[in-house]
């Protein structure tokens, strides 16, 4: 009970925020997006994974800080079925972060070398897949940011703190509702527009280095996870018809390390599908 009420505390506070920023928002970006590629893996799976991801994002500035909220529905095929099925399984991914930027809401100048802004981050990811597993993830984070002076981009650098339960519905798991510990999360976020004579190109994406988070469902301890998602696009829109991050293309990568902390069995053997090297096709829609 105290785990579903902290949660649902987490979820309010982000929602509450998003809304208040919304009314008083001095900027936005919504997209749509897709991306595809053949080469995922997912734990204790031999096969490669393809995957269809279908992608809605958005972000707004607001006077003292800005929002981030990102929803991915990843398609897999056959060979990440979904339960009871050979057909392929279905995730919801969301992530919200909410940036309470301490420089405008106390009126200084935080600035330092090449930071420009100190701000406080906080949010959280929940999802759920069908598999027979049957993931359901809740985590909530906080903890400082550094906001880097990008000339018309961004570099954002995270320390965070994070707390994740989640849900195992295999037999084998001797801890079906599974609180991990408290673990330390290295975040850096990019997107930086620059011309290659004359195409307009982006190049965006994120890193997390997650510490180990203690033991997993079945007492086995955890390892620290790295997730790289970078993407480079070109401005379709802008050469096409000079509208600006309207339409863009472009190809990406994928690079997951010990995948939710996974690394070897409760008798030393190391996983297979732990790790993911997938290059990747991208489309977003700004609108």
């Amino acid at each position: 009970m105290k785990t579903t009420k902290t949660i649902a505390l987490a979820v309010l506070a982000g929602a509450t925020l998003a809304s208040g920023a919304v009314q008083a928002a001095t900027w936005s970006d919504s997209f749509l997006g897709y991306r595809y590629g053949t080469g995922f893996r997912e734990p204790s799976n031999t096969k490669e994974v393809r995957k269809h991801v279908l992608q809605f994002g958005h972000a707004s500035g607001y006077a003292y800080g800005q929002n981030f909220l990102n929803l991915d529905v990843l398609q897999s095929d056959k060979n990440d079925p979904s339960s009871g099925a050979d057909t392929g399984a279905t995730e919801f991914y969301l992530t919200y972060r909410h940036q309470l930027h301490l420089g405008k809401l106390l009126d200084k100048d935080l600035s330092f070398g090449p930071v420009k802004e100190v701000a406080l981050t906080a949010g959280f990811d929940l999802n759920t897949k069908n598999t027979a597993f049957a993931p359901r993830k809740r985590l909530v984070v906080a903890g400082p940011t550094l906001k880097f002076n990008v000339p018309a981009g961004f570099f954002d650098l995270s320390l965070l703190a994070g707390k994740e339960w989640n849900h195992c519905g295999l037999a084998f798991c001797t801890d079906h509702e599974h609180g991990f510990d408290a673990q330390w999360i290295l975040s850096a976020a990019w997107g930086v527009p620059f011309q290659a004579g004359p195409v307009p190109l982006k190049f965006q994406g994120f890193i997390n280095y997650n510490s180990e988070k203690g033991k997993d469902y079945s007492g086995v301890k955890t390892e620290a996870e790295t997730l790289l998602r970078t993407s480079l696009m070109v401005d379709v829109g802008q050469i096409a018809a000079g509208r600006k991050n309207t339409l863009l293309l472009g190809v990406g990568y994928e690079m997951w390390l010990n995948k939710f902390g996974n690394h070897a069995t409760a008798a030393g053997v190391t996983k297979p599908g732990i790790n993911t090297y997938a290059p990747t096709l991208q489309m977003e829609w700004h609108f």
